[in-house]
């Protein structure tokens, strides 16, 4: 089986992409991001690009292995959001979503020796109207600086919502695994992985 190579240095994504029970390696890909932010304007455009180049970054070193690239970015009212990198900056990102619904949109790009595929996940998701306080409690909880949008769903950030409309829940996080998973073992990466023969608990 080709060697498995996540594109991203998010610990996010490397806790989701462990859930599939697979032998990877994670390498940081070096590409100017913002050079694709000021030139691509449509958010799902954007997000299949930028995890196009993540992938295509690292296959270029490896062009054996079977390389996942990913991106993530919030789309509100024509405007597209990222990290916040800041308390300041995620509380007027807060403040803006409060009491209405924005689209996270997340991409993957698998790029391996027969091909490549890209598949982008929408997600829409309703705020409820919170104060100013109720958000910088919120923000004191989960520091959520590194997250688009600066809230964390799988943690206290859920308390933040009235409404999530997705297929694909660990899409919201930072990769949706019911598709990639799929993907993965159409070509050749069984998931789940299989076990060596004579593994402790195998079935007779």
């Amino acid at each position: 089986m080709a060697k498995l190579i996540l594109a991203s240095s998010s610990p996010y994504r490397k806790a989701l992409l462990e859930r599939l029970g697979l032998k990877f390696s994670c390498v940081s890909p070096e590409i100017d991001e913002d050079a694709y932010k000021a030139s691509v304007k449509d958010p799902i455009e954007l997000a299949e690009t930028l995890a196009y180049e993540k992938a295509k970054k690292i296959q270029q070193d490896a062009p054996e292995a079977v390389v996942v690239g990913s991106d993530q970015l919030l789309e509100f009212q024509g405007q597209i959001f990222g990290k916040a990198g800041s308390l300041e900056k995620a509380c007027e990102q807060l403040t803006l979503l409060s009491g209405k619904s924005h689209r996270l949109v997340t991409s993957y790009c698998v790029i391996h020796p027969d091909g490549q595929h890209i598949e982008t996940n929408i997600t829409t998701l309703t705020m409820r109207k919170l104060e100013v306080d109720s958000i910088k409690n919120y923000l004191r909880t989960d520091n959520p600086i590194d997250c688009a949008g600066s809230y964390k769903l799988e943690l206290n950030g859920i308390a933040l919502f009235e409404k999530i409309d997705t297929d694909d829940y660990t899409a919201i996080i930072g990769l949706p695994l019911l598709s990639l998973g799929n993907y993965l073992n159409q070509i050749g990466v069984p998931v789940p992985p299989k076990k060596p023969t004579g593994a402790e608990g195998e079935i007779k």
